[in-house]
């Protein structure tokens, strides 16, 4: 065991030990655990290089085996005292046995049957005597354990109904939401389809839209300069063409007769005189026309 230490120098371990935290006593102990384990098992304890970490580590792993084989050897006496404390009552009832004439040989077959599967159904029910009463108190346990047992499973097989139920309605929400997506994804398409068509109507209408705005501002810089006003409505209009149609009617007989004139020799004095009289009959009938036009438009206001 002179080469476990992996090459350190025994006189340099323990200033090596303290610079570097190695702890001696520490590294002996893992190598006297090392030994006795590798001992009980007809080998050599490899060699390998000493660190803190593996030092530390092996020192957890045989601190804990340690416990743990002290504990094993406390219940080991334990069972060894026991087993022994049983040998020996087991001979002192075999003898008391022996001088009542109850024997294991000299009893009938049955007997000693019966006696082991009593025996049996003792250990079954983890009583230590064979008495009625403790027969009865361990059936009664056992019934009551039945009964916790039958009560568990009642509720465990609700609960599994309840699961069940559960389970059935989210398979079918499942099934109905994978129905749901199937029809989705059906209809992207046309959905597609109908919105691309709507941007194109919408592109349409964006399009008609300043359209009608360039003509209505057209016809509105048209009607401002022709002198239109809101006072102006449709039923002022037509009463101006109505007194307009009037005045075409009243002035047709004068255009005749007027036209009935040029067929005449031309006469200069003649002439004048009718000028000037078709000039009072057109001023006449330009200011009634005028007047007709103001009446309409206050009446209107």
């Amino acid at each position: 065991m002179s080469d476990i230490g992996g090459g350190l120098d025994p006189s340099g371990t323990t200033e090596a030990s303290k610079s570097s935290g190695f702890d001696a006593n520490r590294i002996a102990e893992v190598k006297s655990w090392l030994t006795s384990q590798f001992d009980a098992v007809g080998k050599d304890v490899p060699d390998f290089e000493y660190t803190p970490r593996s030092i530390a580590e092996l020192h957890k792993i045989a601190t804990l085996s340690q416990a743990k084989t002290q504990a094993a050897v406390i219940v080991a006496n334990d069972y060894r005292q026991k087993a022994a404390e049983y040998r020996s009552q087991a001979a002192r009832m075999r003898e008391i046995l022996e001088s009542v004439g109850l024997a294991q040989e000299s009893l009938p077959s049955n007997v000693v049957s019966s006696a082991h599967v009593l025996a049996k159904v003792a250990n079954l029910l983890d009583i230590r005597d064979t008495e009625l009463s403790s027969f009865l108190v361990a059936v009664a346990d056992l019934s009551l354990r039945k009964t916790a047992v039958e009560e568990k499973r009642a509720k465990v097989q609700q609960e599994s109904k309840v699961l069940l139920e559960y389970t059935r309605k989210a398979i079918a929400r499942l099934t109905y939401l994978k129905r749901t997506l199937s029809q989705l994804e059906d209809d992207i398409a046309p959905c597609q389809a109908q919105m691309e068509n709507w941007k194109t109507n919408l592109a349409i209408m964006e399009s008609k839209e300043r359209q009608y705005l360039q003509e209505y501002g057209y016809y509105k810089a048209v009607l401002n300069r022709v002198g239109y006003t809101p006072e102006i409505s449709h039923g002022v209009l037509v009463e101006m063409a109505e007194h307009k149609k009037d005045l075409e009617k009243k002035t047709k007989p004068i255009l005749d007769t007027l036209r009935s004139y040029q067929d005449l020799p031309p006469d200069k004095a003649l002439a004048a005189l009718a000028i000037e009289d078709k000039k009072r009959q057109y001023a006449a009938a330009e200011k009634y026309l005028e007047d007709v036009l103001q009446s309409a438009l206050a009446s209107s206001e």
